[in-house]
């Protein structure tokens, strides 16, 4: 199974530049430490063709949240949502999944 795991740098809120620059940065390690360390076992399941998506981003409270953005089975998704509670992250609750704004 291939696991990709994107961090959404833009947020519904905007903080101070420093700060956002820093965020930025910690949220592309959280992203790529939950690919590459945290959700290795996914790679051993399900067939070779098969994949998970997983976006996170940070919620107005600075908390890391995420969300399966793809259709996979339910073993993968609480497999998931178990890591992703171990490490502290919260679900990331939305009826819309992909809204990308335009320049404001």
């Amino acid at each position: 199974m291939t696991v990709t795991v994107l961090a959404i740098l833009e947020t519904d809120f905007k903080p101070d530049t420093s700060l956002g620059k820093i965020m930025n940065e910690r949220l592309k390690i959280a992203a790529a430490d939950l690919q590459d360390i945290h959700l290795q076992p996914l790679h051993a399941m399900g067939q070779r063709s098969d994949d998970v998506v997983v976006y996170i981003s940070y919620n107005p409270k600075y908390k890391i949240r995420w969300r399966v953005v793809n259709d996979v089975s339910e073993n993968v998704e609480n497999f998931v949502a178990q890591t992703c509670g171990e490490l502290g992250y919260i679900q990331w609750k939305t009826n819309a999944i992909n809204i990308f704004r335009g320049s404001e």
